[in-house]
């Protein structure tokens, strides 16, 4: 069994011989005593492991023709370090392929390819629900709404904004300015820009001033080039409340 040690005073430190102790004559320099270490790190006595407990609460959005049920993330996912502003970008990529419808926006555009995707392939609404998304340092879109799960099969992509929007309001912000670029060698999207906009600001619930879409082509380079596929980047600012 160990024994408990004794705290020992310089003054009172004692030699022994034979039988007769003595007291040392000098005491022990102060300087040779070891001094607290004030930045020593102190583990809690009650630190606990157990995660807390938190309840996903379910959001319903409805359509005329369809209902989503979308779980709510728990608190911890609202973002944990409050600052006046976050940046955000987002990538989408979309094959294309005869037979599908080509939405872009929220806005059904005449072409004879349309995107390939799980839901109704919107390359735009998903590169922004990304951007938000990693605004906010949440998971991204695929995580959230998987492919996987078929109740998002052939989903409108405006669940998904919708979705996005709300956790942004959750976590205390709102859209300061967003800016987007799609890329894709046809159609011309020209003609159809301001309507894409003007949807899209409103789905954010945003001044359309501070939305802003561009569109490129990629010169006949690979297979955004050849009318293969369909990309987007978007770049988005939240600003606190």
């Amino acid at each position: 069994m160990a024994m408990a040690a004794t705290p020992v005073n310089a003054s009172s430190i004692a030699t022994t011989t034979g039988t007769t102790t003595k007291p040392l004559s000098r005491s022990l320099p102060r300087s040779n005593l070891p001094a607290p270490n004030p930045y020593r790190l102190r583990t809690p006595s009650s630190l606990s492991l157990r995660a807390a407990q938190t309840t996903r609460r379910p959001v319903v959005f409805a359509s005329a023709s369809t209902a989503f049920e979308v779980d709510q993330a728990p608190a911890s996912a609202a973002a944990s370090k409050v600052l006046p502003f976050r940046v955000g970008h987002g990538f989408d990529l979309h094959r294309l392929e005869p037979g599908y419808p080509l939405i872009i926006g929220g806005i059904n555009i005449p072409h004879d390819k349309g995107c390939e995707a799980h839901s109704d392939g919107d390359v735009l609404l998903h590169c922004v629900v990304d951007a938000i998304l990693g605004a906010l340092g949440l998971p991204d879109i695929g995580q959230i709404f998987p492919d996987s799960d078929p109740k998002w099969r052939g989903a409108d992509s405006s669940v998904f904004i919708r979705e996005a929007v709300r956790l942004m309001h959750e976590a205390g912000y709102e859209i300061g300015n967003l800016d987007a670029t799609l890329i894709l060698q046809k159609p011309k999207l020209s003609p159809h820009k301001e309507t894409m906009r003007a949807n899209l600001a409103k789905l954010l619930g945003a001044d359309p001033s501070v939305v802003n879409l561009k569109a490129k082509t990629h010169e006949k380079v690979d297979s955004l080039g050849e009318n293969r596929s369909i990309a987007a980047h978007t770049v988005v600012l939240l600003m606190r409340k």
